[in-house]
């Protein structure tokens, strides 16, 4: 049985939860407070050495033993007290995955039948393919359920891929994600650094150390997703910094000096309008882009060759005020050397339309672009979504212009340049490089129709979500009331 297999098996248990209203997110969370102890298991098995770590880890009463031998009610209340008790441990890593456990689980019997089914899977091979690529595919599942929800924070990985492969990590580097979702940028830095260098055996044990645990690092603010993170990081023998907590605000200002940014922040703006509260950021907004953007050209080192591939939506392009000034300043610190105009239907939302932004950090503080290089993958694309997914051949003729010697002899119509001057002339705006094709029919470009309606039916079930909380609140208030009378 083939990983695909496992995470189809793991994902058709959620159905069994179905009775107990539990969300793919929340099962998602569960099953990584159980994988965690299941997958410390089977580590245990390979060695005295890996046996060794995972007991001083976890604490015996609470191993995956202790929950396969038990059924009904004993087992619900043993599961309940290891979340608690895991929560409260002494060993960071596992106070990080098990900060604030409850189980959404209700029935015994189908928190029984998750945990023998798990422990029934063949996990011989799973830990040949990997653990980790595992845990991946079950996030990948998660994100292609609901696009409103897990959607949100996870980046398609052949877009990952490219952007990880144009940026070329090396090894000694220092990488981050300041919007981390569930570490998967770091992850495929991770494993495309170890595909050069043979998982690291080429390199000498210092170097293959600060690998492990310096080289990756990142901060998430959700914290069932920092969790996720975490559990994702650990699974890829990845033990650099996560932080649970805002980038935007000063916890976040240990974010600097990296070599290397790759990152989709989180689009839309604080809520209430607020702005954000670090005080090291030159320009106040409330646009969350434009801050993470403007926070990321300034965490990357001034030595010429820190770069960073950031996603950002169209209206960072274009924003007028203070977007045009952040730009500017953008285009003076570094190098904005490439645009990447993506195609729609790729993220959780059908209409919403975003970029990449590939820049390199100069010495100095000014005149760092003199041109702009722009791809348009948009234009005269087909319909992206669940039916017709994303893949790295889709990156193809981009990569092919990318990285040619002599930019100006690619022949492609997507590929156009413009200068530092002729952008100044636009109001320092990049929304640019898009080219005209009269010929598309407007019917030819429609989001697909089930993506849509999933969206819709997401909205509603947001809405209706939404209400039900005014709802109580309301009736939480009424009964007060009673009381106080």
């Amino acid at each position: 049985m083939g990983n695909q297999e496992i995470v189809q098996k793991l994902w058709n248990l959620c159905n069994v939860l179905r009775d107990d209203g539990i969300t793919y997110q929340q099962y998602l969370t569960e099953l990584t407070y159980i994988l965690f102890l299941k997958m410390m298991n089977e580590k245990g098995k390979l060695s005295p050495k890996d046996r060794e770590n995972v007991e001083h880890i976890i604490p015996e009463e609470y191993r995956w033993d202790s929950l396969v031998k038990l059924e009904g009610t004993e087992l619900k209340n043993h599961y309940q007290r290891l979340l608690l008790e895991l929560g409260k441990s002494e060993n960071e890593l596992l106070r990080q995955i098990y900060a604030d456990a409850s189980t959404s689980i209700s029935e015994p019997k189908n928190l029984e039948k998750i945990i023998k089914s798990i422990d029934a899977l063949d996990w011989y091979s799973a830990e040949k393919e990997g653990l980790g690529d595992l845990y991946e595919g079950l996030l990948e599942k998660n994100a292609s359920e609901k696009k409103s929800g897990a959607g949100q924070y996870f980046t398609p990985r052949p877009l990952i891929n490219v952007m990880v492969k144009l940026i070329d990590p090396k090894v000694g580097e220092r990488c981050n994600d300041p919007a981390a979702g569930t570490f998967g940028f770091m992850i495929a830095a991770d494993r495309y650094l170890k595909s050069k260098t043979d998982d690291y055996f080429d390199l000498d044990p210092q170097q293959a150390e600060f690998q492990r645990k310096e080289a990756f690092s990142g901060m998430e603010l959700v914290k069932d997703t920092h969790r996720l993170a975490l559990m994702n990081a650990l699974l890829h023998g990845i033990e650099g910094r996560i932080e649970h907590g805002d980038s935007l605000s000063n916890n976040g200002k240990w974010l600097k000096n990296f070599d290397v940014i790759l990152t989709n922040p989180p689009f839309g703006t604080k809520k209430g309008g607020e702005r954000a509260t670090r005080d090291d950021l030159t320009f106040e907004t409330s646009n969350k882009q434009l801050n993470f953007l403007q926070l990321i050209y300034n965490a990357l080192k001034a030595d010429g060759n820190a770069r960073a591939a950031v996603v950002v939506p169209d209206n960072v392009l274009f924003e007028s005020g203070v977007g045009a000034q952040i730009r500017r300043d953008l285009m003076d610190k570094c190098n904005l050397h490439t645009i990447l105009r993506l195609p729609t239907g790729i993220f959780y939302a059908q209409g919403v339309k975003t970029n990449v932004l590939f820049f390199t950090r100069g010495k100095t503080d000014k005149g760092n672009t003199k041109e702009v290089w722009v791809y348009d993958l948009r234009t005269n694309m087909p319909s992206l979504g669940k039916r017709n997914p994303l893949t790295e051949e889709h990156f193809e003729g981009f990569i092919k212009a990318y990285t040619a010697e002599d930019r100006r002899k690619v022949k492609d119509e997507r590929w156009n340049v413009f200068t530092r001057e002729e952008i100044a002339k636009k109001g320092d705006s990049l929304d640019i490089g898009l080219i005209a094709d009269e010929s598309l029919s407007v019917y030819e470009n429609l989001p697909d129709p089930i993506d849509s309606a999933e969206e819709a039916i997401a909205k509603l079930e947001q809405a209706i979500a939404l209400l039900n909380e005014v709802v109580d609140e309301l009736k939480a208030v009424e009964e007060d009331e009673v009381v106080s009378k």
